[in-house]
């Protein structure tokens, strides 16, 4: 796992641009602690930074093939090996153990069509030499993020936009239509919220030339007939999750699983345990965030019905894991040094609250101990888990069934915005018109009607928008801290099978991913399998609302606030007069993260 970065230009030299090209790869030093790499030519410059997991010694990057084709790599292709040998079938050589120089090779082998034969998470760039043209390309799901800022005579790209931002040629500038993406909730592909800037879609390739800009998509989710019975669809899954989990297992250093006791994290964790065992290669590590008190004075809301810890130590009795729980409390959260590492890692104020802060502490906590996690992290999306894909206002709604359903942490809540700011952004009509760009995508079965054509609509826009608001969140919060976390529920055959498995089989059992639960019913606790869904936690301790108020209070001494444009000013003030309430944190938070946006990153808002 790595940070990559890179600048085209047809009309200039860039081989002695290295002190601007040294700066964007600088800012991917949290992305790749290990080692970095430069190299330049006329009309590139490529650069990388290195987090070794496979072949430490023999993986340096830009990696050059006989100064044909030049590399800078980001992720893990989880089937390199048989790639590899099919390679050396048609005469490539190796110098390496690398999944990198798999991925350059292929590319030498199969041009533009190479990722059709990766399985993995990547974004990557490759500059050929001989051509003198570039290739951008991203995973299928988007687990790795990858962005790009056209030119008058080419392009900037990066992992992250500080990468592309580090160059003189961009302005920091977010107009209107910036804010409605950033605010909406609504994850509209491609788009980058800084002005001129680009995310490349998952499973898209770009490619640049003289002659200028193109994109095509190798890879979407398309829909057929599902053929196989209840039996047969549980032991498919299982086998693919067996088979997933094994090969995202391999690692040259140390490696553990997230566990959150939901169904998720527990079935991960069990495989991975039982997997190890059979290998001899010891326990499964795992790790959980918890806070202070929270479980032994937990109250109940609406999307969350029990604490964690009770079901990670349930599962961790089962399987025998190597189990540390990450214990968190307000200080931690409120510290200004941590809260500004999160928006650093994050280049947007977008994030959710606390629940961000108490990720980036927890994979740093990791972070000590290993450098690769498992994840459980989009099974909702796959197999149907969240409250609003059973939630009939949400189903039958005529938006995006997460803004239906009880509030995800203020993600919809604009108490504090600029009531003339809202009127002009409009941002129920962005809403309206993203949902139904999202739906003229959805691949239609002939013939599927009713209750079965809403749920295949309701899959996809959790596997193409709301998925995304989370993948990029887990990202941005390891890879600040040096941690890759691989995603084994992301596996586009998982994803695509079990998208086009029937909703009545989905929910088979009368639950929430019947699926899922009935592939691992051997391998995981009772409780474990009966718990309802609980979403990632968020602290209940009073004292942290306390300390955001406080927060917020100090920042509108301020007579100089970056933020004015934005906020309403005379209604921040007012809610902190009132007493307090917990509906006040999410948008006292977004206040707060707004500010220190504007600031930190010294935006110009072209409204």
């Amino acid at each position: 796992m790595c940070g990559i970065t890179g600048w085209v230009d047809y009309d200039r030299d860039l081989s002695g641009a290295t002190r601007i090209a040294q700066a964007m790869t600088d800012t991917m030093a949290c992305r790749g602690p290990d080692d970095e790499g430069l190299w330049t030519a006329p009309h590139a410059a490529i650069g990388h930074r290195r987090l070794a997991i496979i072949d430490l010694a023999g993986g340096r990057q830009p990696m050059i093939a006989e100064e044909l084709a030049v590399l800078t790599y980001s992720g893990e292709v989880y089937n390199f090996q048989e790639l590899r040998r099919e390679l050396e079938a048609h005469g490539h050589r190796f110098r390496t153990q690398s999944d990198t120089e798999v991925v350059l090779r292929a590319y030498l082998e199969w041009g533009d069509d190479l990722a059709d034969h990766l399985n993995g998470m990547y974004a990557f760039a490759i500059w050929d030499v001989r051509r003198e043209e570039l290739l951008l390309v991203r995973d299928r799901m988007g687990i790795k993020p990858l962005y790009y800022y056209p030119t008058h005579h080419g392009v900037l790209f990066g992992s992250e936009p500080k990468a592309i931002l580090a160059n003189p040629l961009t302005e920091r500038v977010v107009d209107e239509d910036g804010l409605r993406e950033l605010l909406a909730f609504v994850k509209t592909p491609e788009h980058a919220i800084f002005k001129g800037m680009y995310e490349v879609r998952p499973g898209q390739i770009v490619k640049v030339t003289r002659a200028g800009l193109t994109k095509r998509r190798y890879w979407q989710l398309s829909s057929y007939q599902h053929a196989d019975d209840v039996p047969a669809t549980v032991a498919t899954v299982r086998g693919l999750l067996d088979d997933i989990i094994t090969r995202q297992l391999i690692s040259d250093v140390p490696l553990c699983t997230l566990l959150s006791g939901g169904l998720d994290s527990s079935a991960v964790t069990a495989i991975a345990a039982r997997e190890l065992r059979e290998q001899g290669l010891g326990k499964v590590r795992s790790f959980s965030v918890d806070f202070v008190g929270y479980t032994e004075h937990f109250k109940p809301d609406a999307t969350r019905s029990t604490p964690d810890t009770p079901y990670v130590h349930d599962l961790v009795a089962h399987v025998g894991a190597e189990h540390t729980d990450i214990v968190l409390d307000s200080a931690d959260l409120m510290d200004p040094a941590v809260r500004a590492a999160v928006l650093g890692a994050r280049d947007l104020p977008t994030g959710l609250g606390d629940m961000d802060t108490s990720l980036y502490l927890l994979f740093k906590a990791i972070r000590g101990h290993s450098t690769v996690a498992l994840s459980g992290e989009s099974a909702d999306e796959v197999f149907g888990g969240y409250q609003w894909f059973h939630d009939p206002v949400a189903v039958n709604g005529d938006t995006f069934p997460w803004l239906l359903t009880a509030d995800i942490n203020g993600a919809s809540n604009f108490d504090l915005l600029d009531r003339d700011l809202l009127r002009s952004l409009d941002l129920p009509g962005y809403r309206a018109d993203s949902y139904r760009q999202a739906l003229a995508e959805v691949p239609r079965l002939p013939g599927e009607t009713g209750l079965e054509r809403r749920m295949r609509e309701i899959s996809y826009l959790n596997l193409t928008r709301f998925v995304q608001i989370l993948l990029d969140r887990k990202d941005r919060m390891s890879m600040a801290v040096g941690l890759e976390v691989r995603v084994p529920f992301c596996d586009h055959r998982l994803v695509e099978y079990v998208f086009n498995a029937p909703w009545a089989m989905k929910t088979f059992d009368g639950r929430e991913k019947s699926l899922l639960r009935a592939a691992c019913s051997d391998i995981l606790p009772e409780s474990v399998l009966q718990r309802v869904k609980s979403p990632y936690p968020s602290t209940q301790d009073p004292g942290y609302d306390e300390a955001v108020r406080a927060k917020a209070r100090d920042l509108l001494r301020d007579e100089h606030l970056p933020s004015e444009q934005l906020i309403d000013v005379k209604a921040a003030r007012a809610m902190l007069d009132r007493p307090a309430d917990e509906s006040h944190r999410a948008p006292l938070e977004r206040m707060l993260r707004l500010d220190a946006w504007l600031r930190d990153y010294e935006i110009k808002l072209s409204l």
